[in-house]
């Protein structure tokens, strides 16, 4: 069991910032990356058409023989997490929100949090939620930035497009009274703006990217199930993509940080 891979699903590319941080803390494990590219983004999806897609990606995987499912999309594990670690289990599913808003409480323990995620992210609440099982009383303002979702897609991170979408969307919320302490980025595609909205947001607001507080999560149950792949032969990564695997490997390497060789991206279909 130790020496199976790890399963990493997103709605596309953006869950291989997730991917990056579990390489960098865990770089003995192997990964079976899945992007659903072919039906992003799940943000704009109702929660039982997510929930559908969710469950379909995870069985994918499941047939890879993985020890451990990473839901690598907000959207997925705010409305999907309880139905798929309950259909799955034993084999534990871990999701990036509760992290995340682990480390937002960390970031500015007496708030405000701000919040920017998918539509369907802000309107269940997830992070709202997350934070108030912290027991505190944090305000949490959030805003819908779908629109980061196509353009991180498209390579367009930085420059004068992005910056002027990340203003549309930010200073609001940086209008807000009392003016936020920590901006959560709310979905795994906004690491990739991560500089464009730094630069809106000022110096005075703390980033928050739930990827390395998830692989934390991640490290923490290999280790207390003991199933954490010890040293030895290289770990190699399968990619999975649903659409336009010469696409995935191009744009992907924004996220992921290294070259993803096309070869090794594989199309599935996950409807059959």
């Amino acid at each position: 069991m130790s020496d199976a891979p790890i399963g990493i699903f997103d709605s596309g590319i953006g869950g291989l910032t997730v991917m990056r941080a579990l390489v960098a803390r865990l770089p003995d494990e192997e990964f079976v990356y899945l992007g659903d590219t072919a039906r992003l983004p799940y943000g704009t999806k109702s929660g039982d058409t997510v929930t559908r897609y969710a469950v379909q990606a995870a069985g994918a995987l499941m047939k890879r023989k993985v020890k451990m499912l990473v839901v690598a999309c907000n959207t997925a594990s705010a409305v999907a997490l309880p139905s798929l670690q309950e259909m799955f289990a034993p084999v534990p599913v871990v999701g990036v929100i509760v992290p995340g808003a682990e480390a937002a409480v960390s970031a500015a323990p007496e708030g405000p949090i701000a919040v920017i995620a998918t539509e369907g992210t802000v309107k269940g609440g997830a992070y709202v939620r997350a934070i108030e099982d912290h027991g505190r009383s944090i305000p949490v303002i959030q805003q819908a930035c779908s629109l980061f979702v196509s353009i991180a897609e498209e390579g367009l991170v930085e420059g004068d497009i992005a910056e002027a979408i990340a203003r549309r969307y930010i200073e609001p919320l940086l209008a807000a009274v009392p003016k936020p302490k920590a901006l959560v980025l709310g979905c795994t595609h906004f690491p990739a703006l991560k500089n464009t909205i730094a630069k809106v947001a000022g110096p005075d607001i703390k980033l928050v990217d739930s990827a390395d507080t998830t692989a934390k999560a991640v490290d923490g149950i290999l280790r207390e199930k003991n199933i954490k792949r010890a040293g030895g032969a290289k770990p190699s990564h399968t990619f999975l993509a649903t659409d336009a695997p010469d696409r995935f490997a191009r744009v992907g390497e924004i996220f992921l940080g290294q070259p993803i060789d096309p070869g090794s991206v594989e199309l599935v279909d996950l409807q059959t």
